[in-house]
């Protein structure tokens, strides 16, 4: 099993809107990439909450069967679709992909 972990900052002002209103579109696209190969076993998008720490604004938790599946992923059109917006809004992003 291999597990892909992105985490980003966000700017504060981007593509016309603030950090909360990019969090919650990079949320909403993010989880639409649930399931869009096969061999992705799991999804999960967080925003960080002021009540818990955190040093980023947002994490991507994915886990796919073998590197075949996460290779899959990384050049599938809804993902590719997607990056445009991120790259736009980021500020930085931190990514680890690992076996278990």
């Amino acid at each position: 099993m291999i597990k892909h972990i992105v985490m980003w900052k966000l700017k504060e002002h981007a593509e016309g809107s603030d950090k909360a209103a990019n969090l919650s579109k990079m949320k909403m696209l993010l989880e639409s990439c649930a399931n869009i190969v096969p061999g992705m076993t799991a999804l999960e998008v967080a925003i960080a909450v002021p009540e818990l720490e955190a040093t980023y604004d947002i994490i991507l938790y994915t886990e796919f069967t073998d590197k075949a599946a996460l290779d899959a992923y990384q050049v599938h059109p809804t993902h590719q679709a997607i990056k445009p917006f991120i790259g736009a809004v980021r500020e930085e992003r931190q990514c680890m992909d690992y076996q278990v």
